[in-house]
């Protein structure tokens, strides 16, 4: 590394992140600034239904004021498992169960100036049930697509989530599909 931090410091602690503040200096004697949001990552679930379909949840999102199409997925709570995470996102975001869950990989949201990693799962053998949403995902709306109707999607910008995006994918090349 071509760096050494002089300086450290949290300037904001929040519900879902913190930001901190790095002050470098470079080999080269100059100053630099990271500003780092501090995120404990996330649980993503791709439920697969038995006839090869793959549930998604279409749900407002405030900083961008629209609705997206994404796959069930929630953040992690401080050392909290992200399997055990994954599953009751699933459960609460679509009311499923599922039989059998493995992990397919995990992704860095946004490296450049986010701690945020994402672990995906793949969920089968689906038992429907009741949800358990919190107060802000009310209108959260469950939908069923094709794969092919997913890339479809994808390609037309209708789906632009990225860890949609990157779990069908995943999916894909887990199952060959």
């Amino acid at each position: 590394m071509n760096y050494k931090v002089k300086e450290s410091n949290k300037i904001f602690s929040g519900r879902v992140f913190d930001i901190q503040v790095d002050k470098l200096i470079y080999n080269s004697g100059n100053d630099g600034i990271r500003e780092i949001v501090i995120h404990y990552g996330g649980a993503v679930v791709v439920p697969v239904n038995d006839d090869g379909s793959i549930i998604l949840v279409r749900q407002f999102r405030y900083p961008l004021q629209k609705f997206l199409y994404e796959l069930p997925a929630g953040k992690l709570d401080k050392d909290e498992d992200p399997l055990e995470c994954a599953r009751r996102e699933l459960k609460e975001e679509t009311g499923f169960s599922c039989g059998d869950i493995v992990k397919l990989g995990s992704i860095f949201t946004t490296p450049g100036f986010c701690t945020e990693e994402l672990h995906i799962f793949l969920a089968e053998k689906l038992v429907d049930g009741d949800h358990e949403r919190e107060e802000g995902e009310y209108g959260m709306e469950i939908h069923s697509f094709t794969p092919d109707q997913l890339d479809k999607m994808i390609i037309t910008g209708e789906i632009k989530d990225a860890k949609t995006i990157s779990g069908i994918y995943m999916y894909k090349k887990y199952s060959g599909r």
